[in-house]
């Protein structure tokens, strides 16, 4: 049963899962083009934390024994959807997600991924990337998330200093703040 607050948003766990390297899984999403971290709802009466690691097992097939937690982000970051994705006739009405994001690094060989451990999987290929990556290829109404998910959560994977960002990036995100 999806659990949405009374603003309409729905409550979410994201995952950024990184290598030894750095790079950070990102999954296609089945059937389309699309290309996003894994992430889902957190169900009524569940922790946070074990939607994380059920939500990790069901979209990428890694149990808690194939990870590490280092770190998540302190706050609930939120995007709104754009008015043609949100429904309407269900009750209640979803206006978007609120998440919280963790992030792992794998600790057992990445051929143990697998994208096929339920019925509905949500990816269908996945690949490891640049840390900032993946803002690029998010659809546009959850880069600013991810942007504030990256920035929390870059320094612990990156004590030394986070990567700088790419060329390509907007400067409209430097302005993204954390609530």
């Amino acid at each position: 049963m999806d659990n949405i607050d009374a603003d309409g948003y729905r409550a979410n766990v994201g995952i950024v899962l990184s290598n030894d390297a750095g790079a950070v899984l990102l999954g296609g999403r089945k059937g389309q083009s699309g290309w996003q971290f894994p992430q889902g709802g957190i169900q009524v009466d569940e922790s946070v934390e074990d939607a994380m690691y059920r939500e990790l097992e069901e979209e990428v097939g890694l149990t808690r024994k194939d990870v590490e937690i280092l770190g998540n982000t302190q706050c609930w970051l939120r995007y709104r959807l754009p008015d043609r994705y949100i429904r309407q006739h269900v009750h209640p009405v979803c206006v978007g997600q609120k998440q919280q994001w963790f992030l792992l690094r794998l600790t057992c060989n990445d051929d143990l991924v697998r994208l096929d451990t339920t019925d509905t999987p949500e990816f269908d290929r996945w690949r490891w990337v640049d840390f900032w990556h993946p803002v690029r290829e998010v659809i546009y109404f959850k880069r600013k998330v991810y942007v504030q998910a990256l920035r929390e959560l870059g320094p612990v994977l990156f004590p030394d200093g986070v990567p700088p960002q790419p060329r390509w990036w907007l400067k409209e995100w430097d302005l993204t703040h954390l609530e």
